[in-house]
Order: structure tokens, then C-alpha cells, then sequence
């Protein structure tokens, strides 16, 4: 009995087995693509990866720096707003800048009075001042000649009538006298005289040199502002009301790096992509004049044609377009950029990577 039994399980177990042998070898039909793999639709075709950007007449998308250091205050755009030239985006605390700049206008200021009182002497109440001293020195002179003469003549009729030490002290006291009238006459005519001419031209340099430090604080005052350089669309803002920025950009925490305070770019009905072809496949590119390329947006099935703009030509070092930071090894590739015609029902962004096919 012990003996079929093991029999019975041995054969449910070779049943079993041949069950899940079967089972397992059984092809699994291929689930289809999710989309199709970018193809070369050209004989001859180089590839090439590509990114979108602005379309513009040199340079890439604009990254905006501050010329200066401070918090933000106040933003006064968003992320996808058309701008004009001129528009203002971003406010830095101006502050302390603009105290600068208030200091230096009221010293300016004091300057020009300073100045302009010069060009004014004399002054008329001084002038009334110093002909009262004349005066006075004058009737001074005329006292002490009197009271000399006196002396003089009363020495002459009479020695013993006047001693030898008054009629000294008389002569004395009218030169004395003549000379305080001789420093009053003096201080008239230079009060009358006005202002020295070197004076009023040390405080006009000073004037002006004050007025120019005021005119470059508020040129500096200007920068904690920033405004668009050119008419655009706001393409992404790296700052916050708060945060801290500086002509180096602003500290992004993801990157944990600095980066652009903002991007400015074309509207999004005008893309360029750039192409960056391999230094190896260069010599396989064709001439401008035949050259045309196609666009195959990641993970769909759109392919769209593209229009040759121009060649960068400058072969630059290999980048990788995720994080921007130079590889290890020193490949280079040439930057061609083309323009896509029409971007309408197309669902793309600048700074989208895409792969592009050139060919004639």
C-alpha cells in the first residue's frame, strides 16, 4: 500500500512539472512600442542631439544678472508673461543706495550754495560794516593828530608845560591810529573786492565733482532694478521675494548652485534648435546651401521638419545637456542651429532635448 502511494504522488509530481514545462515555454505576444524609435530618414544622415531654444540672431536664450548684490523686494512678472523692452521684472532692496545717493544730492547741494554765496560777495550788510570801522579809524586818525598837535605846540611854547614822555606818547598813539586806519582801508577794499577767484573756482570743482557722485549713485540706484533688454517672453524666475541675489545669479537648492535670476526668450511660436554635431561627423556635413534636417520629439511619434539658420563656428567643448558641467573626456562638437517652421499643435519648451537627423 505504501508503495502505490508513493507511486500516485511521484506521478502527480511528473504531471505537474510537465504542466509548468509547458506553460512557461509558451511565447508571450510583444506588447507594441509605446512610439517608434527615432530613424534616419536620410541615405547619409548624421545624428545629432538638439536643444530648443529662443529663436534669435546669435547667442542663445538670455540669462539676466544683476549688477549688484541685495534681497528682493518685489517681482513684477511671471514665469510665461510677454515683456516689452524696458518692462521691469525684478526690484533689490535699494535702500541703503538710495540713503547714498540722498546724502550725496544734499552735499551737492551745500556745494552750490556754498558757491553761489561766493559769486554774491560782497555781501552788502558786511560792506556797511567795514565802512563803519573805516569811519571809525578815520575819526580815530583825526583824534589822535588833534591831541599830537596839541601836545606839539603847547612842547614848543613851553618845555616844562608838557613833559617829553606825553608828546611821545602822542606821536606814538596817531601812528598807531594811521595804521589801524591803513588795516581798515585794506579790509574794506578786500571785502569790497568780493570773493577770490581761486576760491570760487576750488567750489565750483567741488560743486561739480559732488553732482557727479550723485549722477553715478543713482546710475548705481537705476541698477536695483532690473528691466528687459529686449521685448520677450519670461521663460523661468530662479528668485523669490527675499531670497538673496547677486551679479553671480541666485543660489538654486536643487542644483545647489548658482544660477540665472532670470530667462528671457522669444515667444514660443519662434524655437531654434540647436544641433550639436560630433567633430568626427562634421566633415559629413553637407553644405548650407543643401542642408536641411528633421526633429524627432522623445517619446512620441512626431517628427518635424526643420530650416537651416546658421553654423556656430566655433567647435566647443562636449557638454552634457542635462546638468551643463564639461565631460570627462575632451570630445568637441559644432553647434548648427535650425528653425522650426511652424510650431502650432506641438507641444514643446525651450530647453527640451530632441533628436535631429542632417541630411541633403
Amino acid at each position: 500500500m505504501k508503495n502505490v502511494v508513493l507511486f500516485v504522488i511521484s506521478f502527480l509530481g511528473i504531471m505537474a512539472g510537465g504542466c509548468a514545462a509547458y506553460l512557461f515555454s509558451r511565447e508571450k505576444p510583444a506588447l507594441p512600442p509605446v512610439f517608434n524609435p527615432a530613424s534616419n530618414p536620410y541615405s547619409n544622415g548624421v545624428f545629432a542631439n538638439g536643444i530648443l531654444e529662443s529663436d534669435q540672431t546669435s547667442g542663445e536664450n538670455m540669462s539676466v544678472y544683476p549688477e549688484v548684490s541685495g534681497t528682493v523686494r518685489e517681482i513684477f512678472v511671471r514665469e510665461g508673461q510677454l515683456v516689452k523692452r524696458g518692462t521691469r521684472l525684478l526690484l533689490i532692496d535699494p535702500s541703503i543706495q538710495m540713503a547714498t545717493a540722498q546724502q550725496q544730492q544734499a552735499q551737492a547741494a551745500a556745494a552750490l550754495s556754498m558757491l553761489e554765496e561766493l559769486k554774491a560777495q560782497p555781501r552788502a550788510e558786511n560792506l556797511h560794516v567795514f565802512e563803519a570801522q573805516l569811519e571809525a579809524a578815520r575819526a580815530s586818525v583825526k583824534t589822535a593828530k588833534d591831541t599830537m598837535e596839541k601836545q606839539r605846540m603847547a612842547f614848543e611854547l613851553n618845555p616844562r608845560s608838557v613833559s617829553k614822555d606825553a608828546l611821545d606818547g602822542a606821536i606814538n598813539a596817531a601812528a598807531t591810529a594811521q595804521a589801524n586806519l591803513e588795516v581798515a582801508q585794506k579790509q574794506y577794499d578786500l571785502t569790497k573786492a568780493g570773493a577770490w577767484t581761486f576760491d570760487i573756482k576750488n567750489q565750483e570743482n567741488q560743486y561739480k565733482a559732488l553732482t557727479k557722485s550723485y549722477a553715478a549713485s543713482l546710475a548705481l540706484l537705476s541698477k536695483y532694478t532690473l528691466t528687459a533688454p529686449r521685448d520677450g517672453v519670461v521663460l523661468s524666475i530662479n528668485a523669490t521675494v527675499g531670497s538673496f541675489v547677486s551679479p553671480q545669479g541666485a543660489y538654486d537648492q536643487y542644483t545647489q548652485g548658482p544660477v540665472p535670476v532670470m530667462a528671457l526668450g522669444s515667444p514660443q511660436a519662434s524655437l531654434n534648435v540647436r544641433c550639436y554635431v560630433d567633430e568626427i561627423l562634421v566633415s559629413k556635413l553637407p553644405s548650407p546651401d543643401r542642408m536641411k534636417a528633421q526633429m524627432s520629439i522623445r517619446g512620441t511619434d512626431v517628427k518635424v521638419p526643420l530650416v537651416y539658420v546658421r553654423v556656430q563656428p566655433f567647435i566647443s567643448p562636449k557638454i552634457s545637456l542635462s546638468d551643463e558641467k564639461p565631460e570627462r573626456v575632451d570630445l568637441r562638437v559644432l553647434p548648427v542651429i535650425f528653425r522650426i517652421e511652424n510650431t502650432k499643435d506641438l507641444n514643446i519648451y525651450p530647453g527640451q532635448l530632441v533628436d535631429v537627423y542632417i541630411g541633403e
